[in-house]
């Protein structure tokens, strides 16, 4: 692992930064050539169709995957994650779709779920103490850290999730599909709470389809498709330029014949 020494104070840092990254399975390319920079303290979601790779990215993210290849840095330094415990070490936490929660347990022996005060005596006391403050920072609606987890609604089930994200510091946290199948009042409980983290310093990813819940909470719109980057949007970027972008129909047999058709009247009209 190398350091890179010569910062530019002038301009910002990305925390997480992908270079060429590609993944194949077999003869497969999950993922194409992608570049990828996150920041401290914004919010990138990322949105594609089905089979437009994300899930691949974020488990390459997650240390779950290798990439074939490509180089990923982490604060300044080229990193090679093997395993999904290297992610953590650095500071990149990921709360997958399914969330992983014991139902039969209670919030705060989820929170902790491998990562108990003392492996032998747990400390329940310090343990609790320390569940209600990262509840408490993200200002969450849980009544008792008690409580198992099959009794709390869909959105304290999340806010549980990503209390357990934060629980080891880290420095990005991914998050998928975070408000899918939450009514709306839910969502926007949990869209309260990446502001939160957001705030709190952290680069946020966030992969979502729901284009309402990413306008409102994005700073960038990273789109894939078919396993490659297709293009960066604002949050005030039109849905016709997202829509376009995620499913292809800006790019397709009858947008390049208009695109020929247009430069030959235009080259027609030059030689009048």
């Amino acid at each position: 692992m190398t350091l890179n020494t010569a910062h530019d104070l002038s301009e910002p840092k990305p925390i997480l930064s992908l270079k060429g990254i590609s993944k194949h399975f077999g003869a497969v390319a999950a993922l194409d050539d992608i570049n990828l920079d996150i920041y401290s303290g914004e919010v990138v979601a990322l949105v594609g169709d089905n089979g437009a790779g994300k899930s691949t990215l974020i488990k390459i993210l997650a240390g779950a995957h290798e990439p074939s290849s490509g180089s990923i840095s982490f604060e300044g330094n080229e990193i090679n994650m093997e395993k999904p415990s290297d992610a953590l070490e650095l500071g990149i936490a990921t709360v997958f779709q399914d969330l992983a929660l014991c139902e039969n347990l209670d919030v705060v022996a989820n929170i902790f779920l491998g990562q108990e005060l003392n492996h032998w005596h747990m400390d329940e006391v310090a343990m609790e103490v320390r569940a209600w403050t990262l509840l408490n920072e993200l200002a969450a609606r849980i009544p008792n850290v008690r409580d198992v987890v099959a009794s709390l609604s869909g959105g304290q089930r999340q806010t549980v999730a990503i209390a357990r994200s934060l629980l080891l510091h880290p420095k990005v946290i991914m998050l998928d599909e975070p408000t899918a199948a939450l009514g709306v009042a839910q969502t926007a409980e949990v869209l309260n709470m990446v502001e939160r983290v957001k705030a709190k310093g952290l680069g946020v990813i966030m992969i979502s389809h729901n284009m309402q819940d990413v306008r409102a909470i994005a700073d960038r719109i990273v789109v894939l498709r078919l396993g490659g980057n297709n293009g960066i949007f604002t949050p005030d970027a039109s849905n016709e330029e997202l829509v376009g972008a995620i499913t292809g129909a800006t790019d397709n047999a009858v947008s390049r014949r208009a695109k020929r058709l247009a430069e030959t009247d235009g080259a027609a009209e030059e030689e009048k």
